[in-house]
């Protein structure tokens, strides 16, 4: 074990883009695990776009992080002291943590991983901490798509996105995903099975969605917000659905973001549209583990995972997420397990 602890610390708010002031690579003393608590070494740090919520101090689902405080994120780490009952040294666990290289855990803020079989730790985390569960809940919950459906999905090549076309395909339904290069397109269709993908940063977007949803839209599954939910809305079917996952077209928008121009089509439409934070479902993250591992060994669903390694890495890294240079499920590797 290392003498000291590397910390990144948020000093302070980002306006518009994330730059490199934002936050800082601190060497400091390794902490010791309280009565209840464990210590921890990070293995995978998950970069999420949230990532952007919490360093602002906008309204949202938690409190943000606080000026000074270390930057908190999805982790995964084995277990090198523990005061806990709940974990034994060598365990392997995932939960809320922060970007550090040692760093402490409790009942409240991290579980074990859980059995995993053969797949790797690596994958495991990656694909089921957070994003299965979110592609699968805010799917399936939300949207209750049927066979022969139209559904579309935003950030299609994305973690999320990646996974949401996959279950839609195994529910019988006919997909359309939207994304930002060729590359990512002819990945979600000739790898992902997707019938349609759109590249949005070259087509027409309405033209483009008329033309791949000749029948209209019965379910959109929204990673992005701003003029792509716009696009969608116009072509909802009556009694259509949106879940919407995320927002990252405004993360680091400086001005207030406008609201849909085609709002009038909620009502129209009689659309349902709902929100959802991972979080909300935490009490049913087994079943959803379970059905994702089993899609992923049946080979029904395929993941991608671009992985860079060093914590040191971890804030030029994460802006990867805002302009879309990511490709599948965004990690940082400190130590394999």
């Amino acid at each position: 074990m290392s003498e000291t602890n590397r910390i990144w610390r948020l000093r302070k708010r980002p306006v518009g883009d994330i730059s490199d002031d934002v936050l800082s690579l601190e060497e400091e003393t390794i902490p010791e695990p309280a009565e209840g608590e464990c210590l921890f070494q990070l293995n995978y740090l998950s970069l999420d776009p949230t990532n952007r919520i919490w360093m602002s101090d906008m309204d949202q689902y938690m409190p943000p992080v606080a000026i000074d405080d270390p930057m908190r994120g999805v982790v995964c780490g084995t277990v090198i002291k523990s005061r806990s009952p709940a974990y034994n040294e060598g365990d392997i666990v995932s939960g809320i943590g922060i970007w550090a290289d040692y760093q402490i855990g409790s009942p409240e803020t991290v579980n074990l991983l859980g059995d995993i079989g053969s797949v790797p730790v690596i994958d495991a985390f990656g694909t089921l901490a957070v994003i299965g569960p979110a592609a699968y809940f805010g799917l399936l919950d939300i949207t209750d798509p049927q066979a022969d459906e139209t559904v579309v999905v935003s950030a299609a090549a994305g973690a999320v996105g990646s996974i949401v076309g996959q279950i839609a395909k195994i529910k019988g339904c006919r997909v359309v995903g939207i994304a930002g290069t060729d590359e990512k397109c002819q990945w979600i269709t000739k790898e992902l099975g997707f019938d349609v993908a759109i590249n949005y940063k070259t087509e027409n977007m309405p033209e483009a969605l008329k033309r791949a949803c000749p029948d209209g839209i019965d379910v959109y599954f929204d990673n992005v917000g701003g003029d792509i939910l716009d696009a969608c809305l116009k072509h909802m079917n009556l009694n259509g659905r949106i879940s919407t996952c995320g927002l990252i077209s405004q993360y680091n928008a400086i001005e207030e973001v406008s609201g849909p121009k085609n709002y009038s089509m909620i009502l129209m439409q009689r659309l349902k549209v709902q929100g959802f934070i991972i979080g909300d479902y935490v009490d049913r993250y087994p079943e959803a583990i379970a059905a994702v591992s089993k899609w992923m060994a049946e080979g029904k669903i395929k993941v991608r995972q671009d992985v860079v390694d060093g914590l040191e890495n971890a804030l030029e890294t994460v802006k990867k997420l805002y302009t879309g240079e990511n490709k599948g499920k965004l990690m940082i590797r400190v130590k394999d397990v």
